[in-house]
């Protein structure tokens, strides 16, 4: 990433924002300040939109809940309000509005804070410079710890030590990496790599859902694969996931921009336990393990075929689903194998414009009009016709079904070897 050119006007499109502008106007309050803080300061000024506005202000909680009742077009929800937290709705979406607070003590993820009126001390709580920008309803922007500097430059710097910074929440550590690999140009900060592998026995003691989250933001990051790699060779990436990493894997999943679940499966799934051990380990969803899974079949299937023709893609499209196998195959290209021929390709191509997977011909209701009573029979009968069905390339043709339905049968009505 090279260096940022800062787009300060976009600064009052963000003041003008109509639900920016009714929150500021409620908030303003004779001995009163709030200002935008954070990430929507910081992605304005690199002309980006941002997806979440945060106002902080000297207004105690209940100050701020009866100043929204007294506006028009504003709805206070007490979302936060023992942590000082009150979010606005507004015609633009949520603002969150969150009174300026003072660290009492930390302890990792529980501080004990009080309430502050100090803009400064408030900026001195956050992680990186680059998030401690804070714009007044007046236009002024607020800098009081370099983080103007640190974004024009490409810097992401802890703010005071980067120790202190991750003692308060170890989870620092995995969204120092990603906001380097979204804001960074050239090198980590030497500082802030150091105090991250320091650390690194406190990523055992967080949240795995939190892990999950940042990693997966990590994958979907413009400098993610670079950033991953660091991870990886300071041996943060194995504490993360607990095994090993495919970087190649991981830099074609990248440019062929596939998801960032799919980007985790290219670098850190070689088999069905590398898919069970991160669901586990980082909370996946169902949807997330089944895709990662799903992978692992492939890999598994396509492991050392030398040359894959039409009737096996077929086959393979079949088992695993055209999307899935044409993603796995993207990850795998340039390695020795698997080897897909031109008319394998064209066969997938094909397959592509015709909507997808051949579709098994045969059902279980087919074999009880043949005669069968059902049971267990069906299932060994289906089973082995879909065997035969795949060795041939999935022909779909009444001559194939009817072979299809002979093998079914047969199988069915043969003596079960389970006796």
């Amino acid at each position: 990433m090279s260096q940022a050119a800062l787009d300060h006007g976009a600064l009052a499109a963000l003041l003008g924002q109509p639900g920016v502008r009714r929150a500021l106007a409620a908030l303003d309050v004779p001995h009163a300040e709030t200002r935008l803080v954070g990430g929507c300061v910081r992605d304005a000024l690199l002309g980006s939109p941002s997806a979440d506005i945060d106002l902080a202000t000297t207004l105690l909680p209940d100050a701020v809940m009866d100043a929204a009742r007294k506006a028009q077009g504003l709805k206070a929800v007490p979302t936060g309000i023992e942590h000082g937290t009150i979010t606005l709705v507004t015609e633009d979406g949520p603002i969150e509005v969150t009174t300026l607070r003072e660290d009492v003590e930390t302890d990792g993820r529980h501080a004990v804070v009080r309430f502050g009126a100090d803009f400064a001390r408030d900026a001195e709580r956050r992680d990186f410079t680059v998030n401690a920008l804070s714009l007044g309803a007046d236009g002024r922007l607020h800098d009081t710890v370099g983080g103007l500097a640190d974004l024009e430059a490409g810097r992401v710097r802890f703010i005071g030590d980067p120790g202190t910074r991750i003692r308060e929440d170890a989870l620092r550590i995995l969204r120092f990496f990603r906001f380097h690999a979204r804001f960074g140009a050239g090198p980590p900060d030497d500082a802030a790599l150091a105090a991250c592998v320091a650390a690194r026995d406190a990523l055992d003691r967080l949240s795995r859902e939190r892990v999950r989250a940042e990693l997966l933001k990590l994958l979907a990051a413009r400098g993610g694969t670079q950033m991953v790699a660091i991870l990886s060779a300071t041996g943060l990436l194995q504490r993360i996931t607990g095994g090993a990493a495919e970087l190649g894997r991981l830099n074609r999943a990248v440019a062929a921009a596939l998801s960032p679940a799919m980007r985790l499966a290219a670098l850190s799934v070689s088999g069905r336990h590398d898919a069970d051990r991160l669901r586990d380990r980082l909370r996946l969803s169902k949807q997330e393990h089944a895709l990662l899974s799903g992978y692992a079949d492939a890999l598994a299937d396509l492991h050392g075929r030398a040359d894959i023709d039409p009737l096996t893609a077929r086959a393979l499209v079949a088992e695993h689903g055209l999307p899935l196998l044409r993603e796995t195959l993207t990850i795998l290209a340039g390695e020795p194998r698997p080897v897909l021929t031109d008319q394998a390709r064209q066969a997938l191509d094909a397959m592509s414009e015709a909507g997808g997977a051949p579709h098994f011909p045969l059902a279980g209701a087919d074999l009880v009009v043949a005669g069968l009573s059902a049971g267990p029979a069906i299932g060994r009968g289906l089973a082995a016709a879909r065997a035969l069905w795949l060795e041939r390339g999935c022909p779909t043709d009444a001559a194939a079904r009817a072979e299809l339905l002979e093998r079914a049968l047969a199988s069915a009505r043969a003596p079960s070897l389970r006796a």
